[in-house]
């Protein structure tokens, strides 16, 4: 395909990412109803989702916990020293971790359900999939040079703490621990890591893929949303740090979609 045709379709991805029924259609797939191989009550959603996110398959390898923290931060050292001569790699290091984020963690056998999977979860971690394989074909993310970034700072913190994830997996209390920079599972889950990877595309704003920012911010949101929800209105008393712990999803991805939207478009 010709680099003409292919600024054409990214024109039509940006166009069409911000038409109001893209987001209605996000709307409607969060009915999807997750899938259980003993059946489950309607009124059970909820607590079905709670057994997948805390028996997912990802706490089946903690082998490969200190793999996922190292990769990524050699990447961002990468971007920084080498800028766009690793652009393609990282956004297929990307795309990877999204595959094994939507299966990893949205997948569990349970004593209760059986085998429970979230698939609304899964649909929307492979849609962000798909639009990070486009930027790994097309390559519109610009690292050469970041952009106003006394106007950006304030999300740096916030992707640093995301990363580090400092929690205490037994009583889910803080536990500052500098080991769980490359010990623990933040780097094989999404919300830990979709606010490393929208900081990244936002200190390079505008010269990133709009389309993929934008989708990415959404299930970002939408996921941050539903986090917040969790932790601080359902289990304020169990998780109220894990809820601040996923304060940077939430306001990270709502300002890289605000800013996603706010660039002008040809329409």
């Amino acid at each position: 395909m010709s680099i003409e045709n292919l600024e054409k379709m990214q024109t039509k991805l940006e166009l069409i990412t911000r038409k109001w029924w893209f987001f209605l259609i996000f709307i409607l797939i969060q009915f999807i109803p997750p899938y259980t191989s003993k059946g489950f009550e309607i009124s059970e959603i909820g607590v079905v989702t709670g057994e997948v996110l805390s028996h997912s398959l990802v706490y089946n390898f903690p082998s490969f916990y200190l793999i996922f923290k190292i990769l990524p931060l050699i990447l961002i050292i990468c971007i920084i020293l080498f800028k766009n001569r690793v652009t393609r790699i990282f956004n297929i290091y990307v795309v990877s971790t999204y595959f094994l984020f939507a299966f990893l963690q949205n997948i569990a056998f349970t004593e209760k359900y059986g085998l429970a999977i979230i698939t609304i979860n899964i649909v929307m971690f492979l849609l962000v999939a798909l639009f990070w394989i486009w930027e790994a074909a097309i390559l519109k993310n610009d690292f050469s040079s970041p952009t106003k970034l006394s106007r950006k700072y304030w999300i740096i913190p916030l992707a640093f703490l995301s990363f580090w994830y400092p929690i205490n997996p037994d009583t889910m209390g803080p536990d500052f621990n500098i080991l769980y920079l490359l010990t623990n599972e933040a780097g094989l889950t999404f919300c830990m890591m979709t606010p490393v990877y929208i900081s990244l595309l936002i200190l390079y704003y505008p010269g990133i893929n709009i389309a993929t920012l934008r989708v990415t911010s959404l299930v970002g949101t939408i996921i941050g949303f539903y986090n917040i929800l969790t932790n601080f209105i359902m289990f304020p008393s169990l998780l109220w740090w894990n809820g601040i712990l996923h304060l940077p999803l939430i306001s990270i991805s709502v300002y890289g979609l605000l800013i996603s939207l706010r660039k002008k478009m040809i329409e």
